[in-house]
């Protein structure tokens, strides 16, 4: 299904999107087409970008500060705690294709400007016909667990003050499995073994997909890798420190819901 920027009209679900935070009515009502155009007038917003296959219609400013007094922020991972399983898949990929769409304007192979294909959800260069398709970057994310205990980590570039998982792009020619030896043994010094897959999770900020796994300690002492890692300990499962709140599948895989 092709994308369509900019469209007159639209009747499907819409969503208006403020870097990590979704725009929503006071009133509790769904937005309209017509609160987009108000948002996008008001607010300076991007295009407005139609997936009929998804039932969306979606667009993102880059700043809230004139933001009408009836609208409001909401995180968009608390709506992943909060909505069923469809909507939260429209929210992803909503957000997902927005962020492409912006990152994306002009040729790699050329340096053209970028136009929409005319059947595909994809971007086409007019002079040399590349085909730009909207990006996944998949992530591993893994609890490594060692009999009561857990290991959780304190991330240099959160600043929150909470332990998480161990997390981490996957690189090229890597299995996920591989992937996440590594990055373990990168940030932590430690080995696993009995790597497990649980699930996954699109997290699109801006385009990854978290696949989770739980593994068991196989020996090493912890030793973090300072430019990733302010802190990593071990945790009884029943004494946890602040962690992620729901909505991520770092609560889920520390809670025990996978």
């Amino acid at each position: 299904m092709a994308l369509i920027l900019n469209p007159n009209e639209w009747d499907g679900e819409c969503f208006a999107f403020a870097g990590r935070d979704i725009i929503l009515r006071k009133d509790g009502n769904a937005l309209k087409f017509d609160d987009l155009r108000l948002i996008k007038k008001i607010l300076n917003g991007g295009d407005f970008i139609e997936e009929k296959e998804y039932n969306y219609c979606a667009m993102e400013t880059k700043s809230t500060e004139n933001l009408p007094g009836n609208y409001m922020l909401k995180p968009i991972r608390n709506c992943f705690a909060e909505k069923e399983m469809e909507e939260t898949l429209r929210i992803s990929r909503a957000k997902a294709i927005v962020n492409w769409i912006n990152d994306n304007r002009f040729c790699s192979s050329c340096g053209s400007a970028l136009s929409n294909h005319a059947t595909l959800s994809a971007l086409e260069c007019p002079q040399c016909k590349k085909l730009i398709f909207p990006r996944i970057e998949p992530c591993i994310i893994v609890l490594v667990k060692k009999g009561e205990e857990i290991l959780l980590a304190r991330h240099v570039q959160r600043n929150q003050d909470i332990y998480a998982c161990i997390a981490g792009f996957m690189e090229a020619g890597e299995s996920a499995e591989q992937a996440v030896k590594r990055e373990i043994l990168e940030e932590t010094g430690i080995k696993v073994k009995n790597i497990c897959y649980k699930g996954s999770q699109s997290w699109p900020f801006p385009a990854q997909l978290m696949l989770a796994f739980t593994a068991e300690y196989e020996s090493g002492e912890i030793k973090i890798q300072p430019d990733e890692l302010s802190d990593a300990r071990w945790f009884n499962i029943h004494d946890n420190p602040a962690t992620p709140p729901p909505g991520s599948i770092a609560y889920k895989l520390i809670h025990n819901e996978l």
